[in-house]
């Protein structure tokens, strides 16, 4: 019992550190793509849909199509790749979503204060779309902890590797060691960020 306890310990932070690196690297993509698509309408179009596009394709196909790609191959890097292409849409989608609805009026208002539109992203702009934003990342990221389950199909680790093992031997005790912390760490980044998120919106 304590063997089977300290695995789960183990592949929880390895679960968790397989999320936070995906969540990491599809806000740093997404985040920027999506302040540069409320200023340039014309990508909005073709940069949405291949990121929907992305969004549909069968977790263990997206792994399939990722491994034979040169310095991926099997394991945590291609593991991480896919799970930064699914966080990407909600993220993305939100950023973008959160900018276009900041009011014109203020925005206006920062112009005839005589800001740059640098300024006006930095001191206007992004924190009244943080909201928005952070409810785009935590959409990824609760829908990440599900997914990276998925990691352990390919040498990915992770809590995925209980329920792999579980389904082979037919044990449902083992299924359930994965299953269990997975659904916990998934309402714990949900509360969490929630409460974050909280904290950004408007009194």
């Amino acid at each position: 019992m304590a063997g089977l306890a300290r695995d789960v310990l183990e592949l929880t932070l390895e679960h968790v550190v397989l999320v936070a690196v995906a969540l990491a690297l599809a806000s740093a993509v997404a985040i920027p793509l999506g302040i540069a698509l409320s200023r340039r309408a014309a990508w909005r179009g073709w940069v949405l849909g291949l990121a929907n596009v992305l969004q549909t394709v069968p977790s263990l196909a997206l792994f399939g199509l990722l491994i034979p790609i040169p310095f991926l191959g099997i394991g945590k890097r291609t593991a991480i790749v896919a799970l930064v292409l699914y966080a990407l849409l909600p993220i993305l989608r939100n950023t973008l979503t959160g900018l276009l609805g900041v009011d014109a009026a203020v925005v206006e208002s920062a112009v005839a204060m005589g800001m740059t539109p640098r300024q006006r992203l930095r001191r206007v702009e992004l924190p009244l779309a943080a909201p928005t934003i952070l409810a785009g990342v935590r959409v990824a990221a609760v829908t990440t902890v599900g997914t990276a389950t998925i990691a352990a199909a390919i040498g990915g680790g992770g809590l995925g590797v209980f329920i792999f093992r579980g389904l082979a031997s037919v044990d449902v005790n083992l299924i359930l060691a994965g299953a269990v912390p997975a659904a916990v760490l998934a309402l714990l980044v949900d509360g969490g960020l929630g409460w974050i998120e909280r904290r950004f919106s408007p009194a």
